[in-house]
């Protein structure tokens, strides 16, 4: 750049001609050239910028434009940046961290992050000739920051419903159960679910996790049988919250079904399958649990812990609906939501 300063016809500009500039401007662009931090020289009302070979990387697409008035450079976010300039000519420095920008410095508009000083410059009479652009960007730095809070963000909300969910499950399970140690296996086989559901979202970093996985690894320890469960349906990505209902509910459907149900005889099978269905706007997801082979089925005389996780829990945390028929040929399920509410990002949470 410092080349590139002296090849410039700086006769077509308000500066003038190379030679006829100021001491304190040729001494300013020295100590310019010479920084490896980005720099960028604004001389004069109109603010004609010269800067360093670091300043190119901020400039990005923008660069060359070598003698060009640091607004026309900066026109985007001129309305933010503008009134900063102002107050350095003025006399005022302003120093920011981590300040946010809408720029489109490589043919796109972009948010980024930037920390930066805009220091007056006077000459040897106090007046102020024009200002002093440092800066650098953070926005690696500032991404980073964000995506780690939101996570700890994610992981209190998890911690808080795990919790509540232990809670409802220890309560419900003891209600329905006749004895303790009925009780105590019960809530021992539901805090294993719990617990492979959160392995499942820890292995996708807390980020939800992908439909087939999570069915999978709910019914690995029912299918005693090879076939005995089958598994179909397109790739799906699942929110965490949602992970955790459907792992859980369907470990009960799983110990029912092993209990009283398709998986209790050899002969009997359950089909699970997924869709989404995109004939109807907007696209409708569907899940359904089917269950055959096994012996006649009637409609249960208590509800306990199970049936809230399904009824309640599944349909609440898909924003959907859950119908369940126990017909004598095999408990059926279906549930179904707007298949909007399965892309739910981080973001949209917080």
């Amino acid at each position: 750049m410092a080349e590139a300063i002296e090849a410039h016809d700086w006769s077509r500009t308000p500066l003038g001609p190379i030679e006829t500039w100021p001491p304190v401007l040729r001494i300013a662009i020295s100590t310019m050239v010479n920084s490896a931090f980005p720099k960028c020289l604004c001389w004069g009302d109109t603010l004609i910028s010269i800067y360093n070979d670091a300043f190119i990387q901020i400039l990005g697409r923008k660069h060359p434009c070598l003698g060009q008035p640091f607004e026309e450079i900066w026109r985007e976010a001129w309305d933010t940046i503008g009134p900063m300039t102002a107050r350095a000519l003025a006399g005022e420095a302003t120093f920011i961290e981590n300040f946010e920008l809408e720029i489109a410095r490589f043919g796109h508009a972009e948010t980024a992050y930037f920390t930066f000083c805009y220091s007056p410059i006077r000459d040897e009479t106090g007046k102020v000739c024009g200002m002093l652009d440092t800066v650098i960007e953070t926005s690696d730095s500032v991404r980073a920051e964000h995506r780690a809070q939101l996570r700890n963000r994610e992981l209190i909300h998890r911690s808080r419903n795990s919790f509540a969910v232990v809670s409802v499950l220890i309560k419900q399970t003891h209600r329905s159960s006749e004895t303790l140690e009925e009780a105590e296996a019960k809530i021992l086989q539901r805090l294993s679910s719990l617990n492979r559901a959160q392995n499942v979202l820890a292995d996708t970093r807390g980020i939800g996790a992908g439909i087939r996985q999570v069915i999978e690894g709910a019914l690995t320890l029912f299918e005693h049988e090879e076939g005995a469960i089958s598994a179909d349906g397109p790739d799906i990505r699942l929110g965490s919250e949602q992970v955790i209902a459907l792992a859980m509910a369907l470990h009960e459907l799983g110990t029912n079904a092993a209990k009283y149900g398709a998986l209790s005889v050899p002969d009997g099978h359950i089909a699970v399958r997924w869709e989404i269905d995109n004939s109807v706007t907007p696209g409708r997801f569907r899940l359904t649990w089917q269950e055959n082979g096994g012996p006649p089925v009637s409609t249960p005389t208590r509800r306990g812990f199970g049936s809230f996780l399904i009824d309640k829990a599944l349909a609440a945390q898909f924003e959907g609906d859950v119908e369940i028929d126990y017909a004598p040929s095999g408990l059926h399920l279906t549930l179904s939501t707007d298949a909007r509410n399965l892309v739910r990002s981080l973001a949209e949470k917080g």
